[in-house]
């Protein structure tokens, strides 16, 4: 609209200065000294009409908002803490002089004091995918604003040394000898106050990992949240070593070494909680690249109900641990909750009078009451060798962190055969295919046939945000497509769909699990013995009403807990 309007004012001049000349604020002589000045000065023709008094602030503002058809805003009345962030990167911000107010659909509200500069709207909409609509706002404000959240990465680094943060190291820190330039990255008090920075803004956003990338010119450090990265800042690349012997030597990892591969922890003070960082280096061709994943003990005492499985898939699995002996196991990629839910299991069934003994690769969250035992292939420390000693120890339930090879699942099998109750997890697509594996792997059918108990597969799905969420019209033959009756069709609930709003991840906020609980049938055990496929499996798992991870996420879509969009992603297989 603001360059269709423009189209019709006076040719001699351009942007914000026509508008001016036009309503008759300044002349055309005095605006084109200004254009010349701000060219000379490298700013921008509002910054300069404002500098020389031309033109009040408040006065541009009005005259653009009345020229061009564009809505005005006090940026008074905003509130700076709700104002959204890493939406637009801070030097585009910077370099045009623009706040972004928020996002809704596929537009992008962004502040501005000149709403013709076209170069700025099209570097918005190549960072963001997004169209800008603009609201006018005074000058000096936007100036002011702008630069309190664009501080470059440099002095955002020096006002961290001086901040103080309610952040403490549990562990005391191993005292650097190597040299005393290692000592001086380590203690770089920037550098320290940055990565205490950056934990705290991980955790208050609910993220799993942090990555800190080093690249040929630039250095990004980027947060999971929800499943998806987003990038959060670039800080100077001069820092990249400093920055990697720091958390290097707070993991208890050899900060000299960085020629290959290092993994260690790290325990951080976290106002009044603890919480354990799994720490991670990898060489890449500019540096270490570190990647820490957030292990927070509270994930593990959420409860059977927050975990999000329905009425009849809890009750399955609650039957399932509560018998004397057997295996269960908990199926899906990386990344889709399996721990979780075998912590979750295990917290159930932490009771003085039972011995619970767990080996992990490693152990991510420690549970009082229970043995856990981390491998170590290095020391002969395997999964196999942890199951064969666990079984003197007078085990009641036995946890083994992944079933990977023969070895480990023929010893699991014989504890669950034997009176013990083992718990386990595998890496396949859902809970019939993990039987074949099994299969595959050597272990015998009777064997698989008299000690699985049952099977669960996930996922996770991010969660609508239900400040935001707007019912959504689907075409009827795209929800048939993707698993409906026409039955279920019936317009008696709308389906919604992500909108995005200041409180939410673009409409997403949190995740919930879809599962597929598969109880061990005599059906099922009779196509085991027979060497049935994980196809012949999966049919009889749908007659005895075992539901897939698409009608599972179909469920949630009608509960109005997700979108149809995220449970065709997760579960297209």
């Amino acid at each position: 609209m603001a360059t269709e309007l423009l189209e019709s004012l006076p040719n001699a001049l351009s942007g914000v200065a026509r508008v001016l000349v036009n309503a008759g604020k300044i002349s055309s002589k005095t605006a084109e000294d200004l254009i010349k000045s701000a060219r000379d000065r490298k700013s921008s023709f509002s910054s300069a009409v404002v500098a020389a008094g031309a033109v009040s602030p408040a006065e541009l503002a009005h005259t653009l908002s009345t020229a061009l058809a564009l809505p005005l805003l006090d940026l008074n009345a905003v509130d700076q803490q709700k104002v959204p962030r890493n939406i637009l990167d801070q030097k585009t911000a910077s370099q045009y002089q623009l706040l972004v107010l928020g996002k809704r659909g596929s537009r992008l509200f962004v502040a501005t004091a000149d709403p013709t500069d076209q170069e700025a709207a099209e570097r918005v909409k190549f960072a963001t995918q997004l169209s800008p609509e603009w609201v006018i706002v005074e000058q000096d404000k936007l100036a002011k604003l702008v630069e309190a959240q664009g501080t470059s990465a440099s002095e955002a680094l020096e006002s961290m040394a001086s901040g103080d943060f309610e952040f403490d190291v549990t562990d005391e820190d191993a005292a650097p000898s190597e040299s005393p330039d290692i000592a001086t990255e380590v203690e770089d008090a920037p550098v320290v106050r940055f990565l205490q920075k950056m934990l705290i803004d991980a955790i208050n956003m609910r993220a799993s990992d942090l990555h800190f990338e080093p690249y040929e010119y630039t250095y990004r450090v980027r947060f999971r949240v929800d499943g998806e990265l987003r990038e959060i800042t670039q800080p100077p690349i001069a820092i990249k070593e400093k920055l990697a012997s720091r958390i290097k030597v707070i993991s208890r990892m050899d900060i000299a070494e960085k020629r290959v591969p290092q993994d260690g922890r790290m325990k951080l003070k976290f106002g009044s909680k603890a919480i354990d960082f799994r720490v991670s280096t990898l060489p890449t061709l500019f540096g270490e690249k570190v990647v820490i994943r957030i292990l927070d003990p509270s994930s593990a005492k959420l409860g059977i109900e927050a975990l999000g499985y329905e009425k009849i898939e809890k009750d399955r699995l609650m039957l399932a641990i509560q018998r004397p002996y057997g295996m269960i196991l908990v199926t899906g990629p990386t990344g889709s909750g399996k721990t979780v839910s075998l912590y979750t299991c295990l917290n159930i069934l932490n009771q003085p009078g039972v011995n619970i003994s767990t080996v992990e690769d490693p152990a991510e969250i420690n549970l009082p009451g229970i043995n856990q035992c981390n491998v170590n292939d290095k020391a002969g420390l395997t999964f196999a060798a942890a199951l064969k000693s666990f079984l003197r120890q007078d085990p009641d339930i036995i946890m083994v962190g992944e079933i990977r090879d023969l070895e480990t699942a023929d010893i699991a099998i014989k504890a669950a055969q034997t009176g013990h109750m083992v718990m386990s997890t595998l890496h396949t697509n859902d809970a019939p295919t993990t039987l074949t594996r099994l299969l595959n792997m050597g272990v015998p059918p009777f064997n698989i046939a008299s000690s699985v108990l049952l099977i669960t597969a996930q996922r996770l799905a991010r969660r609508l945000c239900e400040n935001c969420k707007t019912p959504a019209d689907y075409p009827r033959e795209a929800m048939l497509k993707a698993g409906y009756q026409e039955t279920d069709i019936d317009g008696s609930w709308k389906p919604y769909r992500a909108v995005g709003c200041s409180a939410c991840n673009n409409g997403y906020k949190g995740r919930v699990g879809l599962y597929q609980v598969m109880p061990m049938t005599e059906a099922i055990q009779r196509i085991i013995l027979a060497e049935g496929s994980a196809l012949d499996i999966a049919v009889q798992a749908q007659k005895e009403g075992v539901r897939d991870l698409r009608q599972s996420g179909l469920i949630k879509v009608r509960a109005g807990v997700t979108t149809l969009e995220e449970v065709i992603t997760v579960t297209n297989e």
